[in-house]
């Protein structure tokens, strides 16, 4: 055998050894770019995990850098304006700054996806909009953009001051402002060129008179030091789309409810990049048993961790008035940070996956669990305590024989009011690739596909049930009639 095919049988063994994690954002373009990218790889040997819908730009920018992630799509214009924050950058200086972060734009796409501000075709004809700018003329109009549209440098604060727009927009989930356009819910929202929802609805995409937008070139994001093999597959993408081709590709999954894995292999086989388009997805019952396996491991985990931490801190801490009421303060504070913000900051800390959706969730256990322990200490009979103390127990034997026996219904009640807090936020740990029950909402969330949306929602809302009913039984098991908790 020629030296020639042995080196390319050993390259070959490599990739099939190599692992890589593709990941996407929150919306239909992003899931099918990642999803070809991830079924490409693996058709040339690759062993691919996917993390897909992360909860915005930033997230998925900073997975990258940490090496929680191996490629996900990006666009220029959102490296430039949104997370570089430096909108005068050129391409050269772009690749500059994401050397010096050690990252790179390796792979050009071949097409644009820019933002534009969209109306239906009736809204158009009956206000006469044909440009951003005759909407600062109709402050009546009923305004509505995604939630990163309306933060980003190239959003909403911006494109208000080019214009002198008067409106105060509210936020909406981008995969809902189209059907709320369509049902007269709003007038106006933001979208992507390449959206294959705009022909759905019959939208109109404004004209940027004053050429607003910059460039959103699609491209493959890596880091710099990618492995050899995979940075040959992911070239063999380049070029490979064009506007048209991206918006059928849009169109194919928004409007005719294709699967995005066949949608990928169908476009992947049209290429001539792999032999057939056929996809090997996982049926439903074994997602929603993967996905409650996995919904089950975050919350568990977090819950054990909240007890441990909780119920021994409380009680060391409960005969300090003050330290107690620092505590019930802290911990009061950590459940007012909305989930998404405490995940994303998570990130820098400890990467993506599975413990920051952990580390999440335990903080938010905390509050339930330290006020319950409190309020059934502090509610103790004051006369109890006395003649405790009279028949000479010490402090601790009054805490173990008295005190912990009356607080525990109240205490057991806070556990399972933590548990079953958990499992309703642990479905945004999806956000950071952590799985989940909510991996379906959140893509149901983006294709506006409501039989995934269900997919996620009713084994969650089964399992908080399950989980009532586990605690009454442990109640009515290790707790007398006469201290349970009505």
């Amino acid at each position: 055998m020629s030296l020639s095919i042995w080196l390319a049988l050993g390259a070959s063994q490599m990739a099939a050894k190599e692992k890589a994690v593709v990941a996407s954002k929150a919306f239909t373009e992003s899931h099918i770019l990642a999803e070809i990218t991830a079924q490409l790889l693996e058709a040339r040997g690759f062993e691919v995990e996917r993390k897909l819908g992360l909860g915005g730009s930033m997230i998925a920018f900073e997975g990258l850098r940490q090496g929680e992630l191996d490629v996900y799509p990006e666009y220029t214009g959102t490296l430039t304006e949104a997370i570089l924050k430096q909108p005068e950058l050129s391409r050269a200086d772009l690749n500059a700054a994401l050397a010096e972060r050690g990252l790179v734009f390796r792979v050009e796409l071949g097409f644009n996806n820019s933002y534009a501000i969209a109306v239906t075709e009736a809204t158009a004809r009956a206000r006469g909009l044909k440009a951003i700018s005759d909407l600062s003329r109709q402050p009546d109009l009923l305004l509505a953009f995604s939630h990163e549209f309306l933060n980003r440098g190239d959003g909403w604060p911006a494109l208000q001051s080019r214009y002198g727009l008067p409106q105060q927009p509210t936020g909406i989930e981008h995969a809902l402002a189209y059907p709320a356009l369509d049902n007269g819910q709003l007038d106006v929202t933001d979208a992507y060129t390449t959206d294959g929802e705009l022909s759905r609805y019959q939208l109109r995409l404004l004209s940027d008179d004053r050429n607003f937008f910059p460039t959103y070139d699609a491209g493959l994001l890596t880091r710099q030091d990618s492995s050899p093999a995979l940075n040959q597959v992911l070239e063999e993408l380049a070029n490979a789309f064009d506007e048209t081709n991206m918006r059928a590709l849009n169109q194919r999954v928004a409007n005719d409810g294709e699967a995005i894995t066949s949608v990928a292999a169908d476009f992947l086989h049209t290429q001539g990049l792999i032999a057939n388009a056929t996809s090997t997805a996982p049926t439903q019952a074994s997602r929603i048993l993967n996905n409650t396996l996995v919904h089950l491991k975050l919350t568990s985990l977090a819950l054990a961790l909240g007890c441990l931490v909780a119920i021994p801190l409380t009680l060391t801490l409960a005969r300090r008035q003050r330290a107690a009421s620092a505590l019930l303060y802290v911990t009061g504070l950590l459940q007012t940070i909305p989930a998404l913000a405490l995940l994303a900051l998570l990130i820098p800390l400890v990467g993506l996956g599975e413990l920051p959706a952990i580390i999440a969730l335990f903080l938010y256990s905390l509050l339930p669990i330290v006020r319950n322990t409190l309020t059934a200490l502090f509610n103790i009979d004051p006369l109890l305590k006395q003649v405790a103390a009279g028949l000479g127990l010490s402090p601790t034997q009054q805490l173990l024989k008295i005190e912990l026996p009356l607080a525990a219904p109240t205490i057991l009640a806070g556990v399972k009011t933590a548990a079953i807090i958990s499992i309703g936020t642990a479905t945004l740990a999806a956000f950071v690739g952590a799985g989940g029950l909510g991996e379906p909402i959140i893509t149901g969330l983006t294709l506006n596909d409501h039989s995934l949306i269900l997919e996620g929602a009713i084994p969650a809302a089964l399992l908080a049930i399950t989980v009532e009913l586990i605690f009454e039984a442990i109640e009515r098991f290790v707790i007398p009639a006469h201290l349970r908790v009505s």
